[in-house]
């Protein structure tokens, strides 16, 4: 929380919600994004959520693999059992983190950004599609932008929506870009980051994909392709400044 959200006469802050990626949960971003400095010099609160329902009696990966399951639950809600009792992440942070998070801590609901990495990005850009009048502002770092195209996110749509051609038409509602093929768009433009050394860059992000959406459907959008970066999070901390700036702005947060 910053400063001016604390004391005996707080206000009420605008807010970033961060979404982390595959095996990832709310430490990892806490710990290692480097976010919180300037965060605290714009005056936004940072808000860092898991990445999945978690409990010894919540069902994981059937393989037992790290890419689905726990710590992987794309932010969907899904439908088909088992899966549709526990994993309902977009629910969950459309309509029960925001009212609990505001009747506890002093936030503005009325100024609210979005940004994520790697699974959370495309999980950040859907939830901002989608929800434009509750989400101010958008950005992505290295984001899974195609989903129902790469490996991952196929695995995981088929166990969480399923695989008829009926189920597939619905998996549209959570891929970045057929959502912008479908006319999701927003008035405002949407920030995402790459770097070129991403090992997931062609087969798992597909950014160039999410670039040609935009520029079909007239969606504003600056991608920045950063030489010699990786997938980690030594570069969301290197690029973190500028997400930070971005939503600061849009949030029209107190600098």
């Amino acid at each position: 929380m910053p400063k001016q959200a604390l004391g005996p006469k707080p206000e009420r802050a605008p807010a970033l919600i961060w979404l982390s990626g595959l095996t990832c949960n709310d430490e990892n971003a806490v710990q290692k994004a480097g976010a919180q400095r300037r965060a605290s010099e714009l005056g936004l609160a940072l808000v860092m959520t898991d990445t999945s329902p978690r409990d010894d009696d919540i069902p994981g990966d059937p393989e037992g693999s790290w890419d689905f399951g726990h710590g992987a639950g794309f932010y969907v809600d899904a439908e088909k059992q088992p899966w549709s009792l526990h994993y309902r992440m977009h629910s969950f942070l459309v309509e029960e983190l925001i009212s609990q998070l505001c009747n506890e801590v002093p936030l503005d609901e009325q100024r609210l950004g979005i940004s994520g990495h790697s699974m959370g990005g495309n999980g950040a850009l859907v939830l901002g599609m989608r929800h434009p009048d509750l989400y101010r502002s958008v950005s992505a770092v290295a984001p899974i932008a195609h989903p129902i195209e790469c490996p991952r996110g196929q695995k995981a749509f088929i166990h969480l929506l399923g695989t008829t051609s009926d189920d597939q038409l619905r998996w549209r509602r959570w891929d970045a870009v057929t959502l912008l093929e479908d006319g999701y768009l927003r008035e405002d433009c949407l920030l995402v980051d790459i770097g070129s050394a991403d090992p997931f860059l062609e087969e798992q992000l597909r950014p160039e994909e999410l670039s040609n959406a935009c520029s079909k459907s007239g969606q504003r959008l600056e991608m920045m392709r950063h030489e010699g970066y990786d997938h980690s999070y030594f570069f969301v901390a290197s690029v973190i400044d500028r997400h930070l700036d971005h939503h600061a702005n849009a949030l029209k947060a107190k600098i």
